[in-house]
């Protein structure tokens, strides 16, 4: 077993390696679920077959010598050499790969069903929800807001909320799910969306904005006009830099439903199919989403982001946000 369990770490030294180093993409929630069913295994096994093993061999060494020492006091001999407690002891040891094993089951078990069905940690890779969040922003995401899911496969089986416009919204990428992206929810099923000349509207009606003066990117190094925008129950910062305006077609978009768009130079318009949704990063002018690669279907989806628990640059940033 030792063999077995050295060699099962060392798979995952490799593996763990290589996505490191960028030789593939892992799924961190597929590996915490192998992760989970093996130390159950051997934790299994060590609760049904390893401890009582060790326990009735202890057992055993113990009654050998109480029968010596009572052999000898027949004899006449009071003073017996010897002391079984150490080796006692050491019979009742777990061994190193049920220690790296067994004993680590409790505590994969806790974050397994925590990152599954309570609430995950992200990181900010990317300036596209700027000034909401901002590059190295550590967040918390929600994962039964929307419903519960079952690990690994996305499955909703309990529903919770609706997905509102306006929620921050963590979600596998619809051309890579291997990747998790964050954007705001724009529309939801049904709804017309259309975003031309840099003016967002929902169903026939612009969004309100309202101008707020200039927003400095400490990571970009520049200066963007910065808006608040009402969508939905609360407002939020958007980005919108008129000198930096995206071109949006007009060649034909390749992705699921396409049809559903309309594409010009200027912008486009999206009728939003049903289980799907429309994603925009708040920094309009600098962000890939439901405009360029499509809906988001709701099998997706994997959790609200709410919290942001760390920035290690900026301790200012640890808060809630919308």
């Amino acid at each position: 077993m030792s063999s077995l369990t050295a060699a099962l770490y060392g798979v995952l030294i490799v593996y763990l390696g290589g996505w490191f180093l960028g030789y593939w993409t892992g799924n961190f929630s597929l590996l915490l679920f192998i992760l989970t069913v093996v130390t159950l295994l051997y934790w299994l096994a060590e609760r049904l077959r390893f401890k009582p093993a060790r326990a009735a061999a202890a057992a055993a060494l113990e009654q050998q010598d109480g029968a010596r020492r009572a052999e000898l006091a027949r004899l006449g001999i009071e003073k017996v050499d010897g002391d079984v407690h150490e080796a006692k002891a050491r019979l009742l040891m777990q061994p190193w790969w049920l220690d790296w094993t067994a004993g680590l089951f409790p505590v994969i078990l806790a974050v397994f069903l925590l990152r599954s069905f309570l609430f995950e940690p992200f990181k900010i890779p990317s300036g596209s929800m700027i000034p909401t969040l901002l590059v190295g922003d550590l967040i918390l995401v929600n994962k039964f807001h929307y419903g519960v899911r079952l690990p690994v496969i996305n499955k909703k089986i309990i529903d919770n909320h609706a997905v509102q416009r306006g929620d921050v919204m963590v979600f596998r990428y619809p051309v890579d799910p291997r990747q998790d992206y964050i954007k705001r929810v724009v529309g939801i099923p049904g709804d017309e969306i259309s975003y031309v000349d840099q003016t967002l509207s929902v169903n026939g009606q612009k969004v309100p904005t309202q101008a707020l003066g200039e927003f400095y990117d400490e990571d970009g190094m520049r200066y963007s006009p910065l808006f608040s925008e009402k969508l939905g129950a609360f407002e939020h910062r958007i980005l919108v830099d008129p000198k930096r305006q995206p071109y949006y077609g007009p060649d034909p978009k390749n992705f699921p439903m396409a049809q559903n768009c309309r594409y010009t130079a200027e912008g486009v318009n999206c009728k939003v199919p049903p289980g799907h949704y429309f994603m925009m990063g708040d920094n309009r002018d600098n962000s890939q989403d439901s405009r360029f690669w499509g809906f988001v279907p709701d099998e997706n989806i994997v959790g609200k982001a709410f919290f942001v628990w760390m920035n290690f640059g900026n301790l200012g940033r640890i808060g809630s946000f919308h």
